[in-house]
């Protein structure tokens, strides 16, 4: 049955059109993601659904007694808001049905067998179960402990934005509405946090509608994704896929791959007409009108247009020597907090390390320090002499909110790339710029774009070390696979922390994480291997690896003696499992580079052969690496 539709949504900003006459449908109990570029309109058209934003026309219709709940990128929240009162607001109507449960039921103690009060009161029981049941405090303490909210009676313009967006969650959560909207509910999560919210919302029971860049989020909670395209694109408007997120790629190949065949034969056909045409009166005399109206027809008409997307693109840096980032014993804390102890990392070149823990952990305080920005209570950090660092910082302080675009980007009209002059507006436009948004002040730009803007700033500035910090937040699912692209191809060193999953596992070599008492443990691999080689949370056990594979901890001092470090030696037990790994992946891309459908298919052949570059240069690396380690336990054996 079906719970919303919204028909002939018309929304205009200015002279730019974002819908025209479009309509949306949801059913009870379906799950959809919206997916597109920034700028298409998601945010917008959740907004519409939401009745938080006036169309310019639109007819909505909401199934008659349906609760819907709709959260935004930045929740708000009234003056003298606290978080039990939010809470409370949340699960007002399980409040109202507890409370006259109570009352009834003590007006049944004094008359009892009172036939209507027994009907109300069965009537209420039913209520209560399905608005989340009896015990509403524990459920909503559960919530936010996991949430990582503690202080129930603090203001909420007291809290961070990301503990704002984690009452907000909660709110959501606890109203139980018929129909949930989650803008970008994962932006300020941690990746465990987020992994726990995927599983809360599979065993919700009521519809749900997603915008968010967390496509495993996307992939283990949506049965249909409906695609937001700007228009005057091919295709626009809303275009619906069945299924997940992995189901709507292989939709869209198939649907590229035979559009863009329809198209090359299109072109074969005008190409033949055109030169008949231009042979002169004679030869038109010979073919019907109807041919010629049919000719001019098709040279109007718009063809199949590739969507674009944004291309990010890194300035040549110079070579790394040896040594790129080095830390010993390196030890911060705040006050009487320590943020992490005793760190010891070797970053050597080609690594792509992320950096994962809980928000507040000091993720972001261990990349200052290791960059300079911050002392270290004791320990050392040696950069080395060729290392040349860009940092990309979450708080995005490097943008002018009142500069324009091109201002914000680089200060000359050009840009060098490789060895090729660009001109900035060129560049820019190929980052989904176009000219006329080349103007606008950077504060006019959603949060996607800025996000944009900074990374093409910093990978104009030569580096041959990225530290990135939360990159992918905002970010539309294109924009991110070309990221990932860069990364991967990057011939320097990347540091990363984000909360992506999906992210890590395709563009980390190794994770450094953040445990307990401060400690920093480093784990050959990518998430996916970090999960399987963790020990479990809470527990203080050595991470579970089979047979000899341990990961090398950050955090260890070296032992003294005629053997190898502490650090060497975990980093051999842990380096087998990280080649098994490297070269598995290596053998899938070889794989399917075997696959006809690839090798006719140019623009994926081309993807999947610098992937395949890619896992072939770690498979070297982690050999290279293997065997000095090897090397040096047999010297410090022989000794």
């Amino acid at each position: 049955m079906t719970l919303l539709r919204a028909a002939d949504v018309t929304v205009t900003f200015g002279s730019r059109t974002l819908f025209d006459g479009v309509e949306f449908v949801i059913e009870e109990g379906e799950r959809v993601g919206l997916v597109g570029l920034n700028g298409s309109g998601k945010s917008t058209l959740m907004k519409v659904l939401a009745g938080a934003v006036k169309a310019d026309s639109a007819v909505l219709q909401v199934q008659r007694g349906a609760r819907v709940e709709w959260l935004p990128q930045e929740p708000t929240f009234p003056e003298g808001a606290t978080v039990a009162s939010e809470l409370e607001v949340a699960q007002a109507k399980l409040k109202a049905a507890l409370d006259e449960h109570r009352a009834l039921s003590a007006q049944l103690s004094t008359h009892p067998g009172d036939e209507a009060t027994l009907a109300r009161l069965s009537t209420l029981s039913e209520s209560i179960e399905r608005l989340g049941g009896w015990d509403t405090g524990f459920h909503a303490k559960k919530l936010l402990d996991r949430l990582g909210v503690k202080e129930w009676e603090r203001p909420v313009s007291e809290l961070s934005g990301g503990l704002k967006k984690r009452v907000a969650i909660a709110r959501a959560l606890l109203s139980q509405p018929d129909l949930l909207m989650l803008d970008e509910p994962t932006n300020h999560l941690d990746a465990d946090t987020v992994a726990w919210l995927e599983e809360e919302l599979d065993s919700f029971s009521g519809a749900l509608l997603l915008v968010t860049h967390d496509r495993y989020f996307l992939d283990g909670l949506v049965d249909r994704i409906v695609e937001v395209n700007a228009p005057g694109t091919a295709d626009s408007g809303l275009i619906s896929y069945p299924g997940n997120y992995e189901t709507y790629l292989e939709q869209k190949m198939v649907q590229i791959e035979n559009s863009t065949l329809a198209e090359h034969k299109r072109e074969r056909w005008i190409a033949q007409e055109v030169a008949w045409l231009r042979k002169g009166v004679e030869a038109r005399r010979t073919k019907s009108k109807a041919r010629i109206e049919r000719a001019q027809k098709l040279l109007s008409e718009r063809g199949f247009v590739r969507p674009k997307v944004p291309d990010l693109q890194v300035a040549t840096a110079p070579r790394l020597s040896q040594t790129v980032i080095e830390a010993k014993q390196l030890t911060k804390r705040f006050g009487e907090r320590t943020i992490f102890k005793g760190v010891n990392l070797i970053v050597q070149p080609g690594e792509r390390i992320g950096l994962v823990g809980p928000n507040g952990v000091g993720k972001t305080t261990l990349l200052r320090t290791l960059l300079g920005q911050l002392p270290p209570d004791s320990g050392t950090v040696t950069i080395g002499p060729r290392t040349k660092i860009a940092y990309y910082d979450q708080q995005r302080a490097r943008l002018d909110e009142e500069a324009t675009v091109a201002e914000a980007v680089w200060s000359e009209e050009y840009v060098l790339l490789g060895k090729q002059k660009v001109r900035l507006s060129d560049y820019l436009d190929d980052l989904g710029f176009p000219l006329l948004s080349q103007k606008q002040k950077v504060k006019a730009l959603s949060g996607g774009e800025r996000n944009r803007l900074l990374l093409a700033r910093v990978f104009l500035e030569g580096a041959n070390v990225l530290v990135l910090d939360e990159p992918t937040n905002d970010l539309d699912l294109q924009t991110l696979n070309v990221l990932e692209r860069l990364l991967m191809q990057f011939e320097g060193v990347v540091l990363l922390v984000t909360h992506d999953r999906y992210f890590l596992d395709k563009t980390a070599s190794s994770i450094l994480a953040f445990e307990s008492d401060g400690r920093v443990v480093r784990y050959e691999g990518n998430w996916s291997m970090y999960q399987r080689l963790r020990p479990p949370p809470g527990s203080s056990q050595e991470p579970k690896i089979k047979a000899a594979p341990k990961p090398e901890s950050a955090s260890a001092p070296p032992k003294k003696g005629g053997r190898l470090s502490y650090k060497d030696q975990r980093e051999l037990d842990g380096i087998e499992a990280a080649v098994d790994v490297a070269e598995a992946k290596k053998a899938q891309l070889e794989a399917q580079l075997q696959d006809p459908a690839v090798a006719s298919n140019s623009k994926q052949l081309m993807s999947l052969s610098a992937e395949l570059e890619v896992a072939a240069r770690d498979v070297d690396r982690l050999y290279a690496r293997w065997q000095e380690l090897q090397s040096l336990a047999e010297t410090a054996t022989e000794r």
